[in-house]
């Protein structure tokens, strides 16, 4: 378990959650008293954590669209 006082846990907040994701247990204190533990949450990781979606679509993209349609009205 890694301490530190409460000033270095807000200047350095982004990497510490980084060690809490990575398994590690902080506590925070202020004035020499422990006021929180930071510990990673037992379970399955966030699903945030896995792979993302990817997303397709069938025939032509939007853009191919609005060109033909301006094609069409130049046309007119």
């Amino acid at each position: 378990m890694k301490t530190i006082n409460f000033t270095e846990f807000r200047n350095r907040a982004s990497d510490l959650m980084n060690e809490v994701e990575g398994g590690e247990t902080i506590l925070v204190l202020r004035h020499g008293r422990p006021i929180a533990e930071v510990s990673p949450v037992a379970g399955p990781a966030p699903a945030w954590k896995g792979p993302a979606l990817r997303l397709a679509s069938r025939g032509g993209g939007l853009a191919s669209a609005i060109i033909g349609e301006r094609a069409d009205e130049a046309v007119s």
